[in-house]
């Protein structure tokens, strides 16, 4: 019997699907399907993790000129 999962679609650029490939490498929960090179069917359950770690990644990678802190 087929069993169904709900998810969302996700459409992003190919960075940003980059980094959620790195997020989801670690569990391989979130992603359900990769569609193409900017839509991911991700689990609806994920979403705010997602973007809680994409978040932190991208103020990790923000360029901060010395003195602006």
């Amino acid at each position: 019997m087929p069993s169904a999962i709900k998810g969302v679609l996700i459409e992003c650029d190919p960075s940003i699907r980059a980094l959620v490939l790195n997020i989801d490498a670690k569990t391989h929960d979130i992603i359900i399907e990769e569609l193409d090179e900017t839509h991911l069917m991700v689990d609806e359950n994920k979403v705010e993790y997602i973007k809680s770690e994409l978040n932190k990644l991208l103020a990790k990678n923000t360029f901060v000129p010395e003195g602006e802190e």
